[in-house]
């Protein structure tokens, strides 16, 4: 697990790979310990001054949790799961560092959320984005607060309840992509933009970003409080548990 995150210093940015590409980049909690690793210390080097996140390989930017870890849940671990994303999130709401997404596929459910918590996302026509945790029987919190500051309400409901993923052509319509370049262009994009803020007064870069993590506080307080009461209510019924079970046969089937 040592190397599922890669990191790179490109003059005054720091670029970190989520690297397991055979898994879509999907997540588990060494995984995400790794990234919370790299994201303190990209923050505390003086000479970083701001931050790329993309996934390796072209077919993913990140598939989220990994339901291989998650089908084994309880619904103590659930609560201490969510305590772990609570750390991870705060990192992006946080730090004083500008975060820019560079999107080279498929960014589902806490891989969306965590594109969404970055400052700007740059993305190809290829790129789908959503949020299908419902197919797997798990309930989302963290992803409609998130999808409702960035969509409003009545789009947070639809993509929420369908579990759709949606086309980069509709995001961009959204305002879900800041960027939308062809494939080969998403890194150097992303790595301009980065430069770009990175080149801008570190003070003000930082207070900005304090005051967007202040105006949105409310709603991620409610979202992290709410999801261990939702998430244990959840995972005590063993319905998430029984859906991802049910994928994984249907996945041994094909």
């Amino acid at each position: 697990m040592a190397d599922s995150i890669l990191t790179e210093t490109i003059g005054q940015v720091r670029r970190i790979t989520l690297n397991r590409p055979d898994k879509l980049n999907a997540w588990n909690t060494q995984m995400r310990d790794l990234l919370n690793a790299a994201l303190d210390d990209a923050e505390a080097d003086p000479g970083i001054r701001a931050i790329v996140l993309t996934g390796a390989g072209d077919r993913a930017f990140g598939a989220g949790q990994d339901l291989s870890e998650s089908k084994t849940f309880d619904a103590d671990r659930a609560q201490t799961w969510m305590g772990e994303w609570k750390a991870l999130y705060n990192r992006f709401r946080l730090g004083s560092k500008p975060i820019i997404a560079a999107l080279n596929g498929l960014a589902a459910g806490s891989a969306f959320q965590v594109a969404l918590l970055c400052d700007l996302r740059v993305a190809h026509p290829g790129v789908k984005m959503g949020q299908p945790e419902i197919n797997s029987g798990i309930p989302t919190v963290t992803g409609n607060w998130i999808m409702r500051e960035h969509l409003g309400l009545a789009r947070t409901i639809d993509l929420t309840l369908t579990g759709r993923m949606i086309e980069a052509e509709e995001a961009f319509s959204f305002g879900l992509i800041s960027r939308l370049v062809p494939a080969d262009q998403v890194q150097a994009t992303a790595l301009e933009l980065a430069e770009l803020l990175a080149a801008k007064p570190p003070v003000a870069m930082r207070l900005d970003r304090q005051r967007i993590a202040e105006v949105t506080q409310a709603g991620f307080d409610d979202a992290m409080n709410s999801g261990i009461r939702v998430q244990v209510e959840a995972y005590g019924t063993g319905e998430p548990q029984a859906m991802m079970e049910a994928f994984f046969e249907a996945r041994r089937k094909r």
